[in-house]
């Protein structure tokens, strides 16, 4: 099979988000979850299905991810539930922390949770969350896990002194960050913490990467958006869509895993991953009249959002491909 055939036949490690509602928008978050999403959450026939497709590609550990997904816990116990019933393990679930309101209330969930087989907790843990999460709640979840006995996946624990400068008993903005510990502070955040370059961390950090010409971005992916390919940790979401090598805003529908993608129904990422970003760039020319709006572009990723996002908001693009749209529109 040739190697600008996309076929995505294994899968190693990933998560099921569950919703994009969130109580945050994160200036760093590569799914664009926020507060104005519409409160939608898996469905147990959608999660099945997913599980059913994960279980059937070779991967049997996931991780629950949203959104916030402890904003509906009894969509938590059913994913949980019916996870096991498919024979596939929940290595963690993802929370920012935001619902904490008290120790008691706190443990009862978190008890509820430990009964039907949750073991361990990541809580997230930086500058970008305690821009709308005050710090106290977190510690709130850890104290609450100790005492149930969930474990704690501290995402990360190095801004802990960090965070604890402040008061933490209001959230902090990144301008105070930066006005206490130096203006460089954002800018090196991606070398103490893992951010894929995507979503929101597009506009957040492509301000400190000199921009490319148009031509030159389009030169250097020329041999193909490879990363479209990797499995060693996929998302699959609450729609049924596949997320393409973290690539948001990009989907392959579950029923088309496992088999080589049909370019005619994949134009776009099936070109992406032949041809880089110039191949999306002339379709998007040809079929919608896409012109780019910038001289020059801090990365592919930017450029391929800014193209994805016209189609969808200004040009009305019902492309099954670059779905959900929710993330054009409310991130």
């Amino acid at each position: 099979m040739s190697d600008k055939t996309l076929t995505i036949a294994r899968l190693i490690s990933g998560g099921l988000i569950i919703n994009y509602h969130c109580t945050s928008a994160c200036r760093h978050c590569l799914y664009r979850c926020s507060p104005r999403w519409p409160r939608e959450y898996i469905s147990p026939d959608v999660t099945w299905k997913n599980l059913l497709m994960i279980r059937d590609l070779g991967c049997s550990k996931i991780h629950i991810g949203g959104g916030e997904p402890l904003l509906n816990p009894d969509c938590v116990v059913s994913v949980l539930d019916l996870a096991h019933e498919a024979e596939v393990d929940i290595d963690y679930v993802e929370t920012n922390s935001s619902w904490y309101r008290g120790h008691d209330e706190a443990c009862v969930l978190l008890d509820r949770l430990s009964a039907k087989g949750l073991s361990t907790l990541l809580v997230s843990i930086s500058p970008f969350h305690n821009e709308h999460i005050p710090f106290y709640k977190v510690k709130g979840v850890i104290a609450a896990c100790h005492e149930v006995g969930i474990a704690v996946f501290p995402w990360i624990a190095a801004f802990v002194s960090d965070i604890c400068t402040f008061d933490v008993m209001t959230p902090h903005s990144l301008e105070e960050y930066q006005r206490h510990f130096g203006e460089e502070y954002v800018e090196q955040l991606p070398r103490r913490y893992w951010i894929s370059p995507g979503g929101r961390a597009l506009e957040t950090f492509g301000r400190f990467t000199e921009a490319k010409t148009l031509n030159a971005i389009i030169d250097a992916s020329a041999g193909g958006c490879k990363e479209l390919a990797q499995v060693s940790h996929f998302h699959v979401d609450l729609f049924g869509n596949y997320i393409p090598g973290l690539c948001a805003g990009l989907s392959i529908r579950t029923n088309d895993l496992g088999k080589p993608l049909d370019p005619e129904k994949y134009p776009i990422i099936t070109g992406l991953y032949a041809g880089g970003i110039g191949t999306l760039t002339a379709y998007a020319a040809r079929e919608y009249g896409f012109t780019p709006k910038k001289r020059g572009y801090s990365s592919k990723c930017e450029l391929c959002y800014e193209i994805r996002r016209a189609l969808v908001v200004e040009k009305g693009s019902n492309s099954e491909e670059i779905p959900p749209h929710g993330h054009y529109r409310y991130g």
